[in-house]
Parts: structure tokens; sequence; C-alpha cells
């Protein structure tokens, strides 16, 4: 009974803490790009090297202030869903909490070492990376985990095969045509 259950559990679970990993690592991954490009202009260099100057208590203020901003958005979707707007409630959270996790992650890669300061967060931030660690190695030592991975994989190699076959032919098709597609005509005046 007890290794049916957890066969159940496992077959609910799984492809939900899946797709919870994948798209927490992904989003993260782009998100920390995007964030660091963005902040190579000057004006928000300026602010982060302003908050990375900032006591721990200050610092904690600044790190809660994305939840504060992030309201108007809220608001706004529930005023969508008011009027029956309910794709554009949908779109308004899903691009707030996208904008609010790339500002909070940001965030906390400035404010972490001012944070650490604080005993309390530094023992929450050790906790929650220890449970999450957890949680990753055992959703990824799971056989189901296993499979998606290996399907992946293949999904993936399989369409690195077609892009490159269809470039392939393509750039063989334009040498054929002389090159004479549209991007390598010259303009008449």
């Amino acid at each position: 009974m007890k290794k049916r259950l957890m066969y159940l559990l496992e077959l609910a679970l799984v492809p939900v803490a899946a797709l919870v990993v994948f798209l927490e690592q992904t989003l993260i991954r782009y998100l920390n790009v995007m964030m660091a490009a963005f902040a190579r202009w000057t004006p928000v260099a300026r602010v982060e090297a302003f908050l990375m100057g900032l006591p721990p208590w200050w610092a904690v203020l600044a790190f809660a202030a994305p939840s504060i901003l992030i309201l108007p958005v809220k608001l706004s979707a529930l005023w969508f869903v008011a009027k029956g707007h309910f794709a554009l409630a949908f779109g308004a959270v899903a691009l707030g909490k996208v904008l609010a996790t790339a500002i909070l992650a940001r965030l906390y890669r400035i404010l972490r070492p001012n944070l650490m300061a604080l005993a309390w967060f530094a023992w929450a931030d050790r906790t929650f990376f220890a449970w999450r660690d957890w949680a990753y190695t055992f959703v990824r030592g799971l056989p189901a985990w296993q499979k998606a991975k290996a399907l992946v994989h293949r999904l993936r190699s399989r369409a690195a095969e077609l892009v490159s076959a269809l470039v392939a032919r393509y750039a063989a098709a334009n040498e054929r045509a002389g090159g004479s597609r549209w991007w390598n005509r010259k303009s008449s005046p």
C-alpha cells in the first residue's frame, strides 16, 4: 500500500515539480542576463552602487519595495476581471510577476552581502536554499524526471538537427540561385 501511494504521489507531483523547477531555473537565468544588461546603463549602475552602500535594515526595506511596487499591476488585474477581460487580467499578473521576479533577483544579488549581516536573514537564507537544494535533488533523482530529461535532450538534439538541415538546404538553394535572394539584391533608384 505504501509503495502504491508513493507511486501515485510521484505520478501526480513530479510533473508539477518538474515544471516549477524548469520554469524557475529558466526564468531566473534569462532574467539575470536581462537585468545585468540593464544594470550597465549608467543611471541604473548608480542606483545599484547606492543600494550596495545601504545599512542592513535599509537594505531590507529596499528588498521589500518590489512587493509594494507590484500592487498597481495587481489592482489593474482586478479591474480587468471586473470588466470581464480575463486574458488581460492573466497577462497583467504574469507580466507583473516576471518583472517583480527580475527586480527581486537583481536586488537579492546586490543586497545579499548587506542582508547577511542580519542574523535572522542569514538563517532564513541558509534554510531556504538548503531546502531548495534538497527538493531539486529529490526531484532530479526521480525516475520520471530522468525520463523527462532524456526526452527533452532527444527533442533538443532533433530540433538542432532539423534547424541545421534547413540552414544547409537554404544556403545551398541560395548558392544555386547565384545569391540572388532579396537581401542580396541591389536596390534600384
